[in-house]
């Protein structure tokens, strides 16, 4: 069922892509934003995880420096049955981490220098679960393709509110796509429904991949530790201009005002972390 639904919104996003694109230019640019969504979904699979850790600057985890870390994965990729995925270190002070990849066998796992800092090594191994998590799940493709479609959904609403400025690009008539003042309502419209369906993907994944990180590790509270040390956390990573990809990483990363606030992609930190120490004291099978 829940697959269902994550198809349902996919598709959702797609159409809403594809709407966007009668609006500028008629049936011939609903052909061709289908045909973008087409190829852009082919190269969100086949290279999603170079292009989201290049664009984070990520860096291959060093055998001598991170060899804690390289551990702590090797060890949670055993206990999940699943193959060693391949480890990233980001370059920022900010706590987080995401999984990215096709499949379980083409997966990666980026945890930035701030996670690293602050968390302890059972913290982290329950960070590293939770991720591990998302690459058992199959969510890592999902999130991908999301952040690629609701990325160029964001691209082209801010090409829809320019062209409603000056005239819909100089189109005579209105019957061939919706018009400058069609372009203006997709240009407030698309982006916020793209947040919606992105928030309403990522949101019940995140609880998922909470218990069945749990299971992996074997040590719910410490996760639920985790989660409430990133969630409090002061220092966010600067992503306020990327929000496309915020839902890969394990905790809200952007500043929190305003409707960045109002439609996170993820659950409230504290309920996670409720939710996690439930388990743990009711002794529920958490697999």
């Amino acid at each position: 069922m829940n697959n269902l639904k994550v198809t349902f919104l996919l598709v959702l996003l797609t159409l809403l892509f594809v709407a966007i694109g009668y609006t500028f230019g008629g049936r011939q640019g609903m052909i061709i934003a289908f045909g973008l969504a087409v190829v852009m979904n082919f190269f969100s699979y086949w290279f999603s995880d170079k292009i989201v850790l290049k664009m984070y600057r990520a860096r291959p985890a060093d055998e001598n420096k991170d060899r804690k870390l390289l551990a702590i994965v090797n060890q949670a990729a055993q206990a999940g049955f699943l193959p060693l995925p391949k480890v990233y270190v980001i370059p920022t002070r900010a706590p987080n981490a995401f999984a990215t990849g096709r499949n379980k066998d083409h997966a990666a796992v980026a945890v930035t220098e701030g996670i690293l800092d602050i968390l302890s090594a059972d913290e982290l191994e329950g960070v590293i679960g939770h991720e591990l998590a998302h690459v058992k799940n199959r969510d890592i493709l999902i999130g991908s393709v999301v952040a690629t479609v609701a990325g160029a959904i964001g691209i082209m609403a801010s090409m829809a509110r320019w062209a409603a400025i000056f005239g819909g690009y100089g189109r005579s008539s209105d019957r061939d796509g919706g018009g400058p003042f069609g372009l203006l309502i997709m240009a407030i419209v698309a982006p916020l429904a793209a947040m919606i369906i992105q928030m309403a993907i990522s949101r019940t994944r995140e609880y998922k991949a909470d218990r069945i990180g749990a299971a992996i590790t074997g040590q719910p509270l410490a996760l639920a530790s985790a989660l409430e040390k990133l969630h409090k956390t002061p220092i966010r990573m600067k992503l306020d201009d990327r929000p496309a990809t915020a839902h890969l990483f394990i905790a809200h990363p952007l500043s929190g005002k305003g409707i960045a606030r109002l439609l996170s992609t993820h659950p409230p930190g504290e309920e996670r972390a409720r939710r996690l120490e439930e388990l743990a004291a009711t002794g529920l099978n958490i697999d």
